[in-house]
């Protein structure tokens, strides 16, 4: 098979007043967005994604549970709840938009689970990414505890009613299935990327927030809630937050596959970076 390139180059042709004729501009254009697709996607040394991990994790737990700390340091409670609950879900949005196709910004040890059971994520790569995503998290929350103290006030916990973990249970469960579904829904393979994965992941992250989050604290992560439980040591309702995404994420994978079924070639082939065409 020819190179692309050659092939595109050499068809190139030129108007009369030196400009390319039309067939020639879509066709460079098209090349072009070829090799942005095969950039985007292709396998990245499992090192890179590690990296990314924990840097995607440490800045989400940092925001997250630092307007909680913040709170607590400044006093009077100038963060409200609803910039507290939108603030991850805008960071997790531009983590996509940024970092999306470089590891496939889980960030969540729900989600790699959730990858993995869908069977789109190499199983090799489960513990690595899960060790990184707790170490993110961790580390965000020794910083947080480093600056201002106090880093339990960044933590989530059940309610404090009657059923309170019960209930909290429930809420994370549904809540996790929500977020684990839209993801399994608009990831190319076992990656986060593009403006539909980010527009859609950011604002269910912040929307669920807005109105679960007096319940359970809206974590649906794992490693978000127990970074900060391990460096507090303050360990409340700690098992609600790992039972919870666990079973919701569950619950997701079963969801796509009664609509889905189980991944296509397409979709595997895609989840390796290899569902390319390389003609047009």
């Amino acid at each position: 098979m020819s190179d692309p390139t050659t092939t595109a180059t050499a068809a190139i042709a030129v108007t009369a007043d030196g400009g390319l004729d039309q067939p020639s501009a879509e066709m460079i254009g098209s090349r072009y967005l070829i090799k942005f697709e095969e950039d985007t996607l292709r396998h990245r040394p499992l090192w890179i994604r590690l990296i990314i991990e924990f840097v995607g994790t440490f800045f989400l737990v940092t925001v997250a549970a630092g307007s909680g700390v913040i709170n607590h340091y400044a006093g009077g409670g100038p963060i409200s709840r609803t910039a507290a609950v939108i603030a991850p879900g805008a960071v997790v949005m531009a983590m996509i938009y940024a970092l999306g196709p470089l590891s496939g910004l889980h960030i969540n040890p729900a989600v790699t689970l959730a990858f993995t059971a869908r069977g789109v994520f190499k199983a090799a790569w489960v513990v690595p990414y899960l060790i990184v995503q707790f170490a993110g998290a961790i580390c965000a929350a020794l910083f947080l505890q480093a600056m201002y103290s106090h880093v339990d006030a960044g933590g989530n916990y059940p309610i404090a009613k009657p059923g309170g973990d019960w209930r909290s249970l429930v809420m994370e469960i549904v809540l996790t299935a929500i977020l684990v579904t839209v993801i399994l829904n608009t990831a190319t393979g076992y990656r986060s990327i593009g403006h539909n994965a980010a527009l859609a992941v950011g604002s269910t992250v912040a929307l669920l927030g807005l109105f679960a989050s007096p319940i359970s604290g809206a974590s649906m992560n794992p490693a978000r809630t127990l970074g900060p439980d391990i460096v507090s040591l303050n360990f409340t309702g700690w098992w609600i937050y790992i039972v919870g995404p666990i079973v919701g994420a569950a619950i997701a994978v079963m969801l796509i596959g009664l609509v889905r079924g189980v991944p296509d070639a397409e979709e595997r082939e895609a989840a390796e970076g290899g569902a390319l065409p390389l003609e047009r």
